[in-house]
C-alpha cells in the first residue's frame, strides 16, 4: 500500500531526482586588455659597448698623485677587461699572461712583453701585500694609452713607496695609488707608442 506524499500548502512535495543536476560553472570574467606603453624601450647605447670596469681617469704626463678616497671604478666609452684573482704567490703570473694577451688582441704592439710583466708584478705584488683573499686587475686603453689598476679589496693605507718602482719602467707616463670603496688600489698608465731609438752622433 503507497503512503501519502506528504504536501505543503502548494501541493505535494516530489521526490528528489538521482543523481542530483550540477550547476554549470561560472564564466570567468574577461580580463581586460592590459596597457601597452606607448613607445618601445629605448636600448642605452653605451650598454653595447665593451664592458665597462673604471673610471679612474687617465692623468697627464709625469704625474704621481697620491690621494686618500676617489669613488668606485667604473669605465666609460673605452675598451676594458678586468679579472678577479684569489691572491695567492703564483697570482701574478696569471695576470701578467691575461694583461699581455689582451693588449695584443687589441693590437697593441707596445709596450713590450718586459715593461708589461714588469708593471703587472709591480701593481699585483703590491695589492696582495695587503693580505686580502682576493684581489681584481682592471684594464683599459684610451688615446693610446693604457691603463692598469689594481685593488686589493682591503682597508689598507695608500702607499707610495712604489711609485717610484712604477715610474722607473720604460714607457710609464703616470701611476698612483689610492683608497676608493672597492679598497686600495695602485695604477699605472702606460705609453703605446713605439720607443724612440737613439742616434748615436758621426764621430
Amino acid at each position: 500500500m503507497n503512503e501519502p506524499l506528504p504536501v505543503d500548502g502548494k501541493g505535494p512535495k516530489l521526490p528528489p531526482t538521482y543523481p542530483p543536476r550540477t550547476p554549470p560553472p561560472q564564466k570567468k570574467p574577461v580580463e581586460p586588455p592590459r596597457p601597452q606603453p606607448s613607445t618601445k624601450p629605448v636600448t642605452n647605447p653605451a650598454i653595447t659597448k665593451p664592458a665597462n670596469t673604471t673610471s679612474l681617469p687617465i692623468p697627464g704626463p709625469g704625474q704621481a698623485p697620491l690621494e686618500t678616497r676617489r669613488p668606485r671604478m667604473t669605465v666609460r666609452a673605452r675598451r676594458a677587461a678586468n679579472w678577479a684573482l684569489t691572491a695567492y704567490p703564483w697570482t701574478g703570473t696569471q695576470a701578467v699572461r691575461k694583461v699581455t694577451d689582451t693588449i695584443r688582441a687589441w693590437g697593441y704592439p707596445h709596450p713590450d712583453d718586459h715593461q708589461l710583466e714588469r708593471t703587472v708584478r709591480l701593481l699585483v705584488d703590491a695589492a696582495t701585500n695587503d693580505h686580502g683573499r682576493r684581489i681584481s686587475v682592471h684594464l683599459a686603453d684610451q688615446n693610446d694609452m693604457l691603463l692598469i689598476a689594481v685593488l686589493s679589496h682591503t682597508d689598507a693605507t695608500p702607499d707610495d713607496t712604489i711609485l717610484a718602482d712604477l715610474a722607473a719602467v720604460p714607457g710609464t707616463a703616470s701611476c698612483g695609488t689610492d683608497a676608493s670603496d672597492d679598497g686600495r688600489r695602485v695604477w699605472a698608465v702606460l705609453s703605446t707608442e713605439r720607443p724612440r731609438t737613439r742616434t748615436t752622433p758621426a764621430a
